[in-house]
């Protein structure tokens, strides 16, 4: 799985794509409140009720394979002193889609978009405001990137049909030399019908 990052107040934070939907690394967001000791502030996010609850009600919309009765027991102990809960333990005893966790060096504790951002505001509001904006403008550099490919790729499609087109139609008292500008023309003309719709 390919990693791409996204820089937001001076600290690399890497996102994946997983399933069509966007993962961002919580691991690389607790760092913008502790950089040395970034699993215990997600440890102490997870320990949360509101937490919890938000955790829950994701995974009820999303998961239908969601352990609803293991989250009845988490919610029930969370927020008492002793309650510890790691993204891992979340993940096995919900069967969780929303939090993924790899360990390893280039591992780290992804969760969707929705869930990042929430992770985002408890460390910071200026923090995740920063993290939404930064990440909508690359996701708009992304669209614009592939509306790009998506054209050039019609254009050589067409391109293909169109000589195939003038070879099988065209008078044939051309020379090959001939041929060339002809293809080259039309290939032209194809160009600017892409370009301007």
């Amino acid at each position: 799985m390919v990693s791409k990052e996204v820089i937001v107040q001076g600290i690399n934070i890497r996102y994946q794509n997983l399933n069509t939907e966007d993962y961002i690394c919580l691991t690389d967001i607790a760092k913008a409140k502790n950089p040395q000791h970034s699993g215990i502030v997600l440890s102490h996010w997870l320990r949360n009720y509101s937490t919890i609850q938000y955790l829950g009600l994701w995974e009820t919309l999303n998961n239908p394979n969601f352990n609803v009765t293991e989250f009845g027991n988490i919610k029930n102990n969370s927020g008492e002193n002793s309650f510890v809960l790691t993204a891992q333990e979340w993940i096995e005893k919900t069967n969780a889609i929303g939090i993924v966790s790899r360990s390893g060096r280039y591992g780290g504790t992804y969760a969707h978009r929705d869930i990042a951002f929430k992770f985002a505001s408890w460390i910071s509001v200026e923090f995740e405001l920063y993290l939404i904006k930064e990440f909508q403008r690359l996701k708009v550099r992304e669209q614009q990137a592939l509306e790009w490919s998506t054209k050039r790729e019609l254009a050589k499609v067409n391109y293909r049909i169109h000589t195939d087109a003038i070879k099988e139609n065209i008078v044939p008292t051309l020379t090959e030399e001939q041929l060339k500008y002809v293809y080259a023309d039309e290939a032209d003309l194809l160009n600017v019908a892409l370009k301007y719709p």
